[in-house]
């Protein structure tokens, strides 16, 4: 799409709505990212981008001041925080994250939903499978260990006049403190592991079969709170709800209570943009009637632009899966959301491709980052840019590749 074919410019002021995925880090590492990336994408793509701390009130956010194809604009951006759930959420005691593993594994296994998921997208199921199988991992080697502890001490102890049941007590009992010790390594080790991490996200998406947990549903009300008041600001153009990861079926719901209350005819233009979502994860489930339902209606919204973007280089998204048709629940009126490629293997150079392929947790994040070989989805632009989120992609076309086969088992929808 050739910008500069634009005459008129459409955004002047626009506030933008960052939801986060599953992550215990502070928002300032939005921020941060933001600046870095922005400035990378200005230089390669030849427009200017400056970001401040935000300092205006309310959440925690910045402030964006942008000259793209010779238009100024200006962007306040908000992250609506959910970290401390998140954290709350990753409290568990080793013995505890072992029982999260069974529960989790039994409720997508039980009810079909995994094998339902390998049939969209292998890798974000195996993505799903990876910290069962490294924390079961985990579990194996401080077993052996504490074998080889207990076959070690009991020679030992027999030498100092310890024998029998005695000598085989005190290796075990040696042999297991042992492997709780390696255990306690790994979770330290987490870092480098992301067992315990991933684990823990799973566990929150299932933890009730797919239901949203009253705690959350507070926060999302908080959320629509924000977002319902920047839609009457007479004085913004956009208001842009960004919803990556997990954060993507937060905005779905989030969005959807914003429109069933009516919002100003008026008022600023709204976009809806879901990257690198997994959706998939929680609408499969028996009990996410909440969140088919809010899928549903959202897709027929004219109140809303709604943009979806992943990649198939993204091993953790369920890349190109319109996420309303999988589920199951697409209407006749459907009109959302434009399914698009962010086509990491022809907007990241070859050298740069290869250097990031097998990164996949880096690669998640790539949509909020710079592409050397920008196409027509350019988060810096979208942000920060002169036109709006539906001006942006109107008249683009859905990618051909996307997959629209309703594989979901539980259909059934909420009363809103």
């Amino acid at each position: 799409m050739d910008q500069g074919s634009f005459l008129q410019q459409h955004v002047r002021r626009r506030r933008v709505f960052y939801i986060p995925g599953y992550d215990p880090i502070h928002p300032r590492r939005y921020r941060e990212l933001y600046r870095k990336e922005g400035a990378a994408q200005a230089k390669i793509s030849g427009y200017r981008l400056a970001v401040q701390g935000k300092s205006g009130p309310g959440g925690f956010g910045w402030d964006v001041q942008a000259e793209i194809d010779g238009r100024v604009t200006a962007a306040e951006v908000e992250v609506l925080v959910w970290s401390d759930i998140v954290r709350h959420s990753m409290t568990a005691t080793i013995p505890g994250t072992y029982w999260q593993l069974l529960q989790t594994a039994w409720i997508y296994i039980s009810t079909g939903a995994l094998r339902r998921l390998m049939r969209l997208r292998k890798g974000p199921v195996i993505a799903a499978l990876y910290p069962v199988g490294m924390l079961l991992l985990q579990a194996l080697l401080a077993l052996l260990l504490a074998w080889g502890v207990a076959q070690t001490i009991g020679p030992l102890a027999g030498a100092v006049g310890v024998h029998g049941t005695a000598s085989a007590v005190l290796g075990w009992c040696l042999g297991l403190s042992a492997g709780y010790v390696l255990l306690r390594w790994f979770k330290k080790q987490d870092g480098r592991f992301f067992a315990y991490y991933l684990m823990h996200d799973y566990a929150h998406s299932a933890a009730d079969k797919g239901a949203i947990a009253p705690q959350m549903e507070e926060r999302m009300a908080a959320f629509g709170d924000r977002i319902a008041a920047a839609l009457q600001d007479p004085d913004l153009d956009e208001v842009l709800v960004v919803g990556h990861s997990s954060g993507a079926h937060v905005g779905v719901s989030v969005l959807a209570d914003v429109l069933r209350a009516g919002r100003p005819q008026d008022g600023p233009a709204l976009g809806f943009l879901s990257l690198g979502q997994v959706v998939p994860m929680v609408s499969f489930l028996p009990r996410a009637q909440r969140l088919r339902a809010d899928l549903q209606y959202l897709s027929q919204r004219p109140e809303l632009t709604w943009v979806d973007v992943t990649a198939p280089g993204d091993g953790c998204a369920f890349a190109l899966c319109d996420p309303v048709a999988v589920s199951g629940v697409a209407p006749e009126a459907k009109r959302w959301p434009l399914v698009i490629s962010a086509a990491f293997t022809q907007t990241l150079s070859p050298a740069r491709w290869k250097q990031l392929r097998w990164r996949f947790f880096r690669l998640h994040f790539q949509y909020l980052c710079a592409f050397d070989q920008p196409g027509d989805y350019d988060y810096f632009r979208i942000t920060a840019g002169p036109l709006t989120l539906a001006e942006r992609f109107e008249g683009r076309k859905p990618s051909r590749s996307r997959i629209e086969v309703p594989v979901s088992k539980f259909t059934s929808v909420a009363a809103r």
